[in-house]
């Protein structure tokens, strides 16, 4: 037997956090590994002691919103919060956070997984290194998160602040 890759294994465990969801739409589940050692691990879901959308319905589904947009009426804490929440920084810097997804009504397996630009500040300031998601069987993705910092999603081109003119 051919031992896979550590790519496809901690992405299979990734998938594996993903069955603790409680999103009706999208189930994700990230690990952070330094070291050849798993950190922590999160899921998508309520912040604790809050119901879940599998117990209430997804807001966001009944108001039609599409995905990757309208963040803030999802109840959902994402799976890179959570796992970033549980560990200290200092056991991170320089980590990796594997992220892999599922379809909350089917369960396939999402090849498109990405952070949305508030985990991806967060996976910045955690010191992370580099994020690998599954892009096909036996396929990954490495995004390294200097490119983030270097890109800034947060600065769009020509936006004009009053007093500060238009950025570069």
């Amino acid at each position: 037997m051919e031992r896979i890759s550590k790519e496809d294994y901690y992405l299979d465990i990734a998938e594996t956090v993903t069955e603790r969801s409680t999103c009706l739409r999208r189930c994700y589940g990230a690990i952070i590994v330094k070291n050849d050692e798993i950190i922590s691990t999160g899921y998508n879901g309520a912040p604790r002691g809050r119901k879940n959308c599998i117990d209430l319905g997804c807001t966001r589904e009944a108001m039609n919103v599409p995905h990757g947009q309208r963040y803030e009426l999802c109840r959902s804490v994402h799976a890179e919060a959570n796992a970033i929440i549980s560990a200290a920084r200092r056991d991170m810097v320089g980590g990796t956070l594997y992220l892999a997804g599922r379809d909350g009504a089917t369960g396939e397996v999402l090849y498109d997984p990405e952070s949305c630009a508030m985990c991806r500040r967060m996976i910045i300031n955690a010191g992370l290194s580099k994020v690998i998601t599954r892009i096909g069987p036996g396929e990954h993705k490495t995004v390294e998160v200097q490119e983030w910092i270097e890109e800034d999603d947060s600065l769009p081109e020509n936006i004009h602040i009053q007093g500060l003119g238009k950025c570069p």
